[in-house]
């Protein structure tokens, strides 16, 4: 029953993204986002439900595009991000950390704007 609950969230996020991400402000689309990295719902991102996340992203994605060396593994990126965005060193993200150093990530705002071209990406040959 928890695996078709998480399905079943999965598709609802996946058509609010389509909804969010087509449309609206960046910082709607930050809440959006850590909305979706909230898996618990308790108001903060841990690094292991941005782990899960991140590792759903690089099944997904990371065989087509080659990643920096510091990030070439779902691990290696969430350390990276946490160090960034995890400003008390508390082992979780506030909304307000997480949006905070989102918009300082230069690939995450371009993730989240509108005009979005994946072809744009570096893709491997």
């Amino acid at each position: 029953k928890q695996w078709y609950q998480r399905r079943v969230r999965a598709f609802k996020e996946f058509i609010m993204a389509l909804s969010v991400t087509s449309k609206g402000t960046l910082d709607e689309k930050l809440d959006w986002a850590f909305s979706l990295y909230d898996l618990d719902g308790d108001g903060f991102i841990s690094d292991r439900e941005m782990l899960d996340i991140v590792y759903s992203i690089y099944n997904m994605v990371g065989n087509m595009l080659i990643l920096p060396k510091e990030e070439d593994t779902p691990e290696k990126r969430v350390s990276k991000i946490f160090l960034q965005m995890d400003k008390d060193r508390d082992g979780r993200l506030t909304k307000e950390e997480f949006k905070e150093g989102s918009r300082m990530d230069p690939f995450i705002v371009h993730a989240l704007s509108t005009d979005f071209d994946s072809t744009k990406l570096e893709q491997k040959k």
